[in-house]
């Protein structure tokens, strides 16, 4: 942890900010609440507010916002992962298909 007075007060004063903003968000969900939205927008505004709170909470009180080499790292390799996934039924089809019928 830190030692350094002035290392603490930093991280306090970040922790109170998310905590300040998370109290907003939580604020904005209750009144969006109150509206009676239809569904498709009602589940996008709820995703939007909660993709907001969750990345306050990872970033800050996780410590991935010090971590950025190793998150760009994991999510380059997960690209590459999901990509060559998508790749893998055309790389193992062994069949030629010339597009007519019965060869």
């Amino acid at each position: 942890m830190h030692s350094d007075p002035a290392e603490i007060k930093k991280s306090v004063r970040s922790y109170i900010t998310v905590f300040v903003a998370l109290m907003a968000f939580t604020l904005i969900t209750v009144a969006a609440a109150r509206f009676h939205f239809a569904v498709p927008i009602a589940i996008t505004i709820a995703l939007i507010i909660a993709a907001m709170k969750g990345s306050m909470v990872a970033a800050v009180f996780m410590h991935l916002i010090s971590e950025r080499k190793v998150i760009y790292a994991v999510l380059i390799l997960t690209a590459l992962f999901f990509a060559l996934l998508l790749a893998l039924p055309n790389l193992t089809t062994f069949e030629h298909h010339s597009g007519m019928p019965g060869t």
